[in-house]
């Protein structure tokens, strides 16, 4: 079982709506971050009236054999929420584990760069492995701890002295998974992964979503892997296990085969077919829901100067778009202008 091909696509999904364009915190579009595979906590989701989603749950069919082994990997992003500090003395910063003094600023020029409040994210996951699908259903279910935290980064000027400081934060988040599985048809096995955010939010008074999404679960989504047995198709079954994958209940997700060989299922957030390729011309990814990349390049490159630096003092990854946008050679840009893929002959009509 090779896993390359489905993280390549996971990676993708991860960060999709990470930042949308044009790229910039002052645009309207990015006052609403954090659109996909959001699990947020129960109480504040009871809170909206179904507006908002807790839970997540994935059901899909697997031929099986006697050692037939799963692998399931949970993964998503956390918001952290980056604040920048002006330090109260120039030097060479605090000794690890002690806290720098200063005074919190809106910005703050350091060697040349702009820095700014912002919301970043952090990768987290989690891989169960060597799972046997037929007893799934005795299995209790799986409790995910992620503590808070809190890290400093000093910015140094020309003369390498600490001048500022960046603060990330982030809150203590609490999940769970439960794999649960039914026999339905002589080696076709129905496997279930339920993923909840349990994380504690005192939702008492009207919350607002930027408040819990400190607290929630982002572009969450499952990865199941299989050795020695194979998914099945639910876009195109075998005509036999149509009613079984009517069966399957899928919440807040949608899971296709990844690769060529049917060992790999993505259950993500967004709809995909099976299949799903990163197409080669990209040069990468530009976080914006149904992007067209030849649009979206032509696009960032009509920005204002003002705009570009807006862009290169909020975020890295916004910031590595713009410049590789900018050094994008021509006969890339060709590339991104179409391309044939194959060729099918049209059959004779009937006569």
């Amino acid at each position: 079982m090779n896993l390359d091909r489905v993280e390549k696509i996971a990676e993708a999904v991860l960060y999709e709506g990470y930042m949308l364009y044009p790229y910039r915190p002052s645009s309207v579009k990015n006052q609403q971050r954090w659109n996909f595979g959001v699990l947020c906590p129960r109480s504040y989701c009871e809170q909206q009236q179904g507006s908002e989603a807790w839970m997540m749950q994935t059901e899909c069919l697997v031929k099986t054999t006697p050692s037939t082994r799963l692998i399931v990997k949970i993964r998503f992003l956390q918001v952290l929420r980056r604040s920048v500090g002006k330090l109260r003395s120039v030097g060479q910063g605090e000794p690890e584990g002690v806290e720098p003094k200063f005074e919190p600023v809106d910005l703050l020029e350091v060697g040349g760069r702009v820095y700014q409040p912002w919301e970043e994210a952090v990768e987290r996951e989690h891989t169960s492995v060597a799972l046997d699908p037929g007893v799934l259903s005795s299995f209790s279910p799986l409790h995910l701890a992620f503590p808070a935290g809190r890290q400093f980064e000093y910015l140094r000027d020309e003369q390498g002295r600490a001048v500022g400081v960046l603060v990330r934060e982030w809150e203590a988040l609490m999940a769970s998974v439960q794999f649960d599985s039914a026999l339905c048809h002589d080696d076709v096995v129905k496997v279930a992964v339920r993923l909840q955010n349990q994380t504690p939010f005192d939702a008492r008074e009207i919350a607002i979503r930027n408040d819990a999404l400190a607290f929630s679960l982002v572009s969450t989504h499952t990865i199941l892997g299989v050795e020695q047995g194979e998914f099945l198709s639910l876009l195109d079954p075998p005509v036999e296990f149509e009613d079984l994958v009517g069966q399957c209940s899928n919440i807040g997700t949608w899971p296709v085969l990844v690769g060529d060989q049917a060992e790999t299922v993505l259950s993500s957030p967004i709809i995909l077919y099976d299949h799903p390729q990163i197409a080669p011309e990209s040069a990468g990814n530009l976080f914006d829901s149904t992007e067209i990349d030849e649009i979206l390049s032509l696009r960032i490159l009509t920005l204002t100067d003002d705009e570009k630096r807006e862009i290169r003092r909020c975020d890295d990854r916004a910031r590595e778009i713009l410049e590789r946008t900018e050094s994008m050679p021509e006969e890339q840009f060709m590339k991104l202008h179409g391309v044939l893929r194959g060729l099918t002959s049209l059959k004779e009509e009937a006569r």
